[in-house]
């Protein structure tokens, strides 16, 4: 029988991520043979990731990075909240962010280029992953902001790790304004964005369909009043303006001191740096927002295998 040393299995487990049992018995396999073992542990991990790869991944991480007059946003799941605590699992959040930013590649064809840390494909790290972390990950989105000049500025919620949380904002500034102006403006204005979850930056660019639905509720709603056509218009005009103000960046009023619109706040910053300031845009990852989660009875799923024991 070949002898597997300590350090043998300890150097494939540095190599692999994979658990101490699971490499020793690989070496076992391969009659003591490193590449083999490396070869035998891939494949089981891909095995094993086909097997994860159906289950919910509503968990882990929103990532941002900025550089100047660009930013990206990244949003990386897992299964459960533990994962996004892990060393591994949080390095390729950042490293995924930063080659997304890097990349000029619509997110559609991300996952076939090249991963910066290791020259494989992305897809191909993400299943690597998927079988040392020993949950189902899933790549879900990334998106990105520029200006020609400004600054494109990020904020973090619920931050874990630098760059790193639950919810991630770009805010995207153009204007020959002073960088550390635009710093600080952004960043006010990102940490708005995570509080208030507009939907759109302008009232022009709010989802018509969306309108004409606020509009159709508002109206019922004013016909009952029973009063003449022309009362209810201007009715539902002004209840529509109180509709703007919840739902459009530039109509709400500004969280930090709850009576300023954001359209003023931007126009006051741009007047004390002494140059034009105009918001070309804004993006908003929350982790997990829109996957159906499945909520679990821990307790029932006890005394159930307990039954069955």
């Amino acid at each position: 029988m070949t002898v597997i040393s300590a350090n043998l299995v300890k150097d494939l487990r540095e190599k692999t991520g994979a658990g101490m049992m699971d490499c020793k018995k690989a070496l076992v396999e391969a009659k003591g043979d490193f590449e083999t073992a490396v070869d035998l542990l891939r494949k089981r991990g891909l095995s094993q990731a086909a097997k994860k790869a159906g289950r919910i991944a509503a968990e882990g991480l929103v990532a941002a990075f900025t550089s100047g007059k660009k930013g990206a946003v990244l949003e990386l799941n897992s299964e459960t909240d533990f994962v996004s605590k892990n060393d591994k699992f949080q390095a390729l959040a950042s490293n995924l962010v930063k080659d997304f930013f890097n990349s000029n590649k619509d997110f559609s064809h991300f996952a076939d280029s090249t991963y910066s840390a290791s020259g494989k494909k992305v897809n191909e790290v993400i299943t690597d992953h998927i079988a040392v972390i020993g949950e189902n990950l899933s790549l879900r989105r990334a998106d990105a902001l520029q200006v020609d000049s400004g600054a494109v500025v990020s904020y973090i919620h619920n931050q874990v790790a630098p760059n790193l949380g639950k919810i991630a904002v770009l805010v995207a500034l153009e204007s020959s304004a002073p960088e550390d102006k635009l710093q600080t403006l952004g960043k006010q204005l990102a940490m708005h964005i995570a509080a208030t979850r507009p939907e759109s930056l302008s009232i022009t660019d709010l989802d018509q369909t969306l309108v004409q639905k606020e509009r159709d509720i508002l109206s019922d709603q004013a016909r009952s009043s029973g009063k003449p056509d022309a009362v209810i218009a201007k009715m539902v005009e002004g209840r529509l303006s109180k509709f703007y103000e919840q739902v459009v960046f530039l109509e709400q009023l500004f969280v930090m001191d709850g009576k300023t619109k954001i359209s003023q706040v931007v126009e006051d910053a741009a007047k004390a740096a002494g140059a034009p300031i105009t918001v070309k845009g804004f993006i908003r990852f929350a982790l997990g927002e829109g996957i159906e989660k499945v909520e679990t009875d821990f307790a029932a799923e006890v005394a159930a295998a307990a039954q069955g024991a």
